[in-house]
């Protein structure tokens, strides 16, 4: 049965190639790109997400774990796929069904593996300073690792920016030093490796040219947004749009007198008489809590406060200056409508959270409409 949706987003497969493209421009012929898709496109639908950017030209793809590159395998998702969260000794075999290539993280995981006497692909990660995943090991260390392989072909050399957006500290530049030595080292000692890979999105679009190598991983900036800077920056080397719109119908609408309280526990009182509105989302869907009388939608052309607390299911609005709007119209949660507009960013800085969480944050039952 096709239900009309009470919320939905609009995901413009036009905007995600234009972004696409402008990366490939930005970085160059010289250099690939390998959108990471991860956490389902960000929200935005890994399948859809993947199939365009495939059609866009996109060799390779990157995702978390391998049950995401399995699921794109399964939706016949046939271009290299990387797996940078690694993977785990009871995932090898789907792995390797999938024709998956794995970041090992570890210099006894990747000696395990080369035991195993399967020739397979991998790319190794170098903790240069992000201290996560990743081998923090000096250059010489992984020369000798390289030269014990036997089975196991180490395809590619990573690593990971912690701050590229902070342009006031030299971590990022310690990062690419200690990259470049190993790199450095590893092509004296005679390998190869055929893909050298840093960047994201930060990277890209802060300009850190000596960190985009052979490949480059943008995530955020496929989906219009980049981090904010801390410290002073020129012009973007990057320019993105955002992909997505979210949309709420409203399925309530009352006046209320003076005094009125509005919501769990009161958190509003009506300072004058008001019109208010219920939309059909709340934090199940992903509307964050903490927009809770701080956060603003987009009703009637018009930005509008959001009352009281926001409900697993349910977001009370101010309809006081919107009042044609009525029982199954819709407002807008992200995107614009005329001039007004509201975005990931804003609702990040509102929220206190980043703008990953937001978009990563809308819910299974929030329908994607692809435009």
């Amino acid at each position: 049965m096709n239900i009309p949706a009470r919320t939905w987003v609009e995901i413009s497969r036009g905007q995600l190639a234009a972004n696409f493209r402008n990366i490939c421009k930005v970085v160059g012929e010289g250099v690939a790109v390998s959108p990471v898709v991860k956490a389902d496109a960000y929200g935005h639908g890994a399948v859809e997400v993947s199939r365009l950017l495939v059609a866009e030209g996109a060799r390779w793809l990157a995702v978390s774990c391998v049950a995401e590159g399995v699921a794109l395998r399964e939706a016949d998702i046939g271009c290299r796929i990387l797996v940078m969260g690694g993977m785990l000794p009871f995932e090898r075999e789907a792995a390797w069904g999938a024709d998956l290539t794995p970041v090992i993280h570890s210099f006894e995981d990747l000696r395990e593996l080369d035991a195993l006497g399967v020739a397979r692909p991998v790319h190794f990660k170098v903790d240069t300073g992000m201290t996560r995943l990743g081998a923090r090991a000096g250059a010489g260390e992984v020369v000798e690792a390289l030269r014990s392989l036997r089975a196991l072909r180490v395809e590619g050399l990573m690593s990971h920016f912690a701050s590229a957006e902070h342009l006031t500290s030299d971590q990022s530049d310690v990062q690419m030093e200690r990259f470049r030595a190993v790199c450095d080292a590893v092509r004296a000692a005679g390998f190869a490796p055929d893909l050298l890979h840093f960047s994201s999105t930060n990277g890209l679009a802060y300009g850190r040219r000596g960190a985009w190598h052979s490949l480059v991983r943008p995530g955020l900036a496929l989906y219009g947004y980049i981090s904010p800077s801390s410290g002073t920056s020129g012009p973007l080397t990057l320019s993105v749009k955002p992909v997505l719109s979210w949309r709420a119908r409203l399925v309530g609408v009352k006046d209320i007198p003076e005094g009125t309280l509005v919501g769990y526990g009161g958190r509003f009182r009506a300072p004058k008489p008001m019109r208010i509105g219920v939309i059909a989302a709340g934090y199940a869907d992903g509307v964050p809590h903490r927009l809770s009388n701080r956060g603003h939608v987009v009703a009637g052309g018009r930005l509008v406060p959001i009352l009281g607390a926001v409900s697993m299911d349910l977001t009370t609005i101010d309809l006081s200056e919107s009042r044609h709007l009525g029982v199954g119209d819709a407002v807008t949660l992200i995107g614009s409508e005329g001039e007004v507009s509201v975005d990931a960013q804003q609702i990040a800085e509102t929220a206190g959270e980043i703008s990953y969480s937001v978009l990563c944050g809308i819910g299974n039952r929030v329908r994607r409409v692809y435009t």
